[in-house]
Formats: structure tokens, sequence, C-alpha cells
């Protein structure tokens, strides 16, 4: 098991942007598939955005298209989301996960690590 550590999360108003990060403690990504997830109060986990172990292919949910941007640094000790126009619906817990699988990089089988989440909140 690989410890995921989210950060960045917080209280932004509609229309706003915010970066969050995912750190493996101790180690790189090299190698791994890395997703984002979200989930909020009362409804199911969601798969938001997800990079290839190689960096050259990403995927994104049809709902953050345009607005989220998923990357990772060049020495692949971090993986961020970058959140623009945020809406009240983007409100949720996210979840940073990593796998090997390489099956399906929108689905949550394709993880076995994930983090404790960080809380995004978007309102007025």
């Amino acid at each position: 098991q690989v410890k995921l550590v989210e950060s960045g999360g917080g209280l932004v108003q509609p229309g706003g942007s915010l970066r969050l990060s995912c750190e493996a403690s101790g180690r790189t990504f090299s190698g791994f598939n890395v997703g984002w997830f979200r989930q909020a109060p009362g409804k199911e986990r969601e798969f938001v955005a997800a990079i290839h172990w190689n960096g050259a292919i990403r995927f994104y949910a049809d709902f953050v298209k345009a607005r989220f941007t998923i990357s990772r640094n060049s020495a692949e000790t971090a993986i961020y989301l970058d959140m623009n126009n945020l809406d009240v619906e983007d409100s949720a817990t996210y979840f940073c996960a990593a796998g090997q699988r390489n099956s399906d990089l929108t689905k949550i089988p394709e993880y076995d690590n994930w983090g404790q989440g960080s809380q995004v909140t978007v309102s007025s």
C-alpha cells in the first residue's frame, strides 16, 4: 500500500480556482496511473480526471472538460489537478488514487492506493 496525500483544498467562491496536489509518501509516481475522484455527501464517488503512467494520455469526465487539468511535475513526485471556473456542484472531497492495472483509468477498480481526500467547498 502506497500512502497518498492530497492538499490544496479549501473554500472558494463560484467561478474561482484551486490547485489540488497529490504526493506519494517517500516515493515518486513513476510507473503508476493516477486519477482524481470526488465524492459529495450522499452521492457516489465519481471519476474526475486521470493521467496515464507515461504522462502522454489524459482522461477527463465530461463535466470537467475545459475547466480542470491534470498534470504531473517533471520529477514525478506530484500530481496536480488545476480546477477553474468552479461551481457549487464541484463541492466534494477530492481523492487521489494510484494503480498499475492499466485497464480503465476512469474506473475505481483501476486503483488500489487511495489518499484520505481533500475537501473542496464552493460557496458564495
